[in-house]
């Protein structure tokens, strides 16, 4: 009977640390944009949610590096972020006021204004 109390507490242990929320967690996610004033935007937006620690956006790629604390912010609260300036991510797309505002060089919408970055 002991070496069973034993084991269930030690497998109490091992899932309550496995859940345990990281301060310096990696995750990195797409988000839409086209240009340097795009990378500017994200990474301030990114920046300026509480738990971001560190954020840089690859134009070529429209991958977002981020480090965050995991006990002040998750993921969906930085993709909201995106969204709010602007910026699509798979998860969450930008209003259609949030896009308008955009500057027009950054309607990454737009398949010809795509094709002009590309050049």
């Amino acid at each position: 009977m002991k070496k069973i109390l034993v084991v269930l507490v030690m497998l109490l242990t091992v899932s309550v640390s496995a859940q345990k929320k990281k301060k310096n967690a990696k995750v990195s996610f797409e988000v839409d944009g086209v240009c340097m004033m795009c990378k500017k935007r994200i990474e301030k937006a990114a920046l300026n949610t509480k738990g971001v620690k560190f954020a840089n956006w690859n134009v070529k790629t429209h991958q977002l590096n981020l480090i965050i604390d995991e006990r002040k912010t998750d993921l969906k609260t930085v993709q909201q972020k995106m969204a709010d300036v602007g910026h699509d991510t798979k998860a969450v797309k930008a209003t259609k006021e949030a896009y308008d505002a955009l500057h027009p060089c950054c309607k990454y919408r737009d398949e010809e204004i795509v094709g002009d970055h590309k050049q």
